[in-house]
């Protein structure tokens, strides 16, 4: 399976497909993209490294982050403790993401497009859950930022969701260039706000001065909290390059992993420690609780109106890198249209969890599908390791790889491998494994799969390598 190419400047490629389109020209550019899963040619490439800091820290000021950052409290750290698991949690998972954002500047292509050479046919096992993985967040997100909006306007539930599942498809579908221009301004206004809101959240308020968990109990909390910090940080792995694909083949890789790292580190890490300290008020995990917390009036509903534009921010971003999948995954039809319809599929979605009161366990079971994140990280980073190796260190020449027959079953073998292999060291809402369970709560799942997979697909990577090589010396 290869992907669709480029067509030439002159037309010489024939009609456009349902995967090309028209592109952003320059920043500031807000037409619709109907680009989808075609590289971006290098004529159409603009923009510079240090827009990826913004569009990587933006979308991760929510308040979905802060309840999360009590989880160290809660397990019984203190507060310098929990704080070290988090810094530590949300580097490792960082990590791989700037990683593999470095890669769209070199191809032109997003990150499940580019699987396909790792993984063949059987992309349209993680494209396929990426894809539904992106409608569900976008479902969860919206259902927070739905509600904050309908409180801030004295709406019904189900039109203040409207209207921010409205806003953010827009976003989606007008793609790359209106998601940069809107994370750079909210990086501002976010940063502003949620300063504001930690000023007010936490006048008076104290964090813990010492843990109740000791021993082995101690060592399994750290593990668990930084295991759970470096699974939000990990989870923007799959849509690393979907974000970089315009910037020229030219960019600095250095400058443009450091900007992603510090953006996707500095702000994970700022709203988990205001969760950390402020973990004894927040409580109330809804939209109601912060008004609550902020006692209502103006300051209230300028929380409110934080909530609902962080959650923009984050499902936005979903919206976009959806469509990428769901075209990945062989379904015909323009980016514009699987972006607006990840948010129209989210809208029932969204009512659904409100209605039955769901919103927690189905949360569970998103973090629990999570865990198949590592797996596809160590698989695409083997194979493309191993193309620069036969190239000689050459850049990866997108168009002739795709090109070329690409094995389906190692990678596949690989990934479902490093799930199962996982799965007795989960210790998540939906599911404890037994080893975690005695190591005292420790989930070590999310580095058990990604060496699992290392292990399973670097030699059937090598051995494919070896016997390329060997059918070049002698063809006949």
């Amino acid at each position: 399976m290869s992907l669709p190419h480029a067509p030439s400047s002159t037309g010489a490629a024939g009609p456009r497909s349902v995967f090309d389109g028209r592109m952003p020209a320059a920043p500031g550019d807000l037409r619709v993209e109907a680009r989808g899963i075609t590289p971006v040619p290098e004529s159409h490439r603009y923009g510079g490294a240090g827009r990826l800091f913004t569009v990587w820290f933006a979308p991760n000021l929510t308040m979905t982050g802060v309840f999360t950052g009590t989880v160290g409290i809660v397990l019984g750290l203190d507060f310098a403790t929990a704080l070290a698991a988090v810094v530590v949690g949300t580097l490792v998972g960082a990590v791989p993401t700037a990683y593999l954002g470095t890669w769209g500047s070199v191809t032109g292509a997003g990150q499940l497009p580019l699987a396909r050479l790792a993984f063949g046919r059987a992309v349209a096992v993680p494209g396929a859950l990426q894809w539904l993985s992106s409608v569900a967040w976008d479902a969860l997100i919206g259902l927070f930022g739905g509600d904050a909006l309908a409180r801030l306007c004295g709406w019904p539930f189900w039109l203040g969701v409207l209207v921010m599942m409205a806003a953010q498809g827009a976003l989606g579908v007008l793609g790359y260039e209106a998601i940069h221009r809107l994370q750079k301004l909210m990086t501002f206004v976010l940063a502003a706000a949620f300063a504001v809101l930690a000023v007010k959240l936490l006048d008076g308020v104290h964090p813990a001065a010492t843990g109740a968990a000791q021993g082995a109990d101690r060592a399994g909390a750290f593990v668990l909290t930084s295991t759970i910090a470096l699974s939000l940080s990990l989870s923007w792995a799959p849509y690393a390059s979907d974000f970089s694909r315009y910037l020229p083949a030219a960019t600095s890789r250095k400058r443009m992993f450091w900007y992603t790292l510090l953006g996707v580190t500095v702000s994970f890490v700022a709203v988990q420690a205001l969760g950390l300290w402020g973990a004894s008020v927040f409580t109330d995990q809804t939209a109601q609780g912060v008004d609550k917390l902020l006692g209502g009036g103006v300051l209230g509903s300028f929380g409110l109106l934080a909530v609902a534009l962080a959650a923009l921010c984050s499902n936005a971003m979903n919206d976009y890198s959806g469509s990428l999948a769901l075209q990945t995954i062989g379904v015909r039809v323009p980016r514009p249209v699987a972006a607006a319809l990840a948010a129209v599929l989210g809208f029932p979605l969204v009512l659904w969890m409100h209605a039955a009161d769901t919103a927690a366990r189905f949360q569970n079971v998103l973090l629990f599908v999570g865990y198949w994140i590592p797996g596809f990280v160590a698989v695409v980073a083997v194979d493309w390791f191993a193309r620069g190796r036969e190239r000689g260190g050459a850049p990866v020449d997108l168009a002739a790889e795709s090109a070329r027959p690409q094995p389906w079953w190692p990678g596949l073998v690989a990934f479902v491998a490093a799930f199962a292999a996982a799965v007795p060291f989960m210790d998540s809402g939906l599911y404890v494994g037994p080893v975690a369970d005695a190591l005292h709560g420790a989930d070590l799942a999310y580095y058990v799969a990604f060496v699992v997979a290392l292990a399973v697909y670097a030699p059937l990577r090598l051995r494919r390598a070896t016997a390329a090589a060997v059918l070049e010396e002698n063809p006949a």
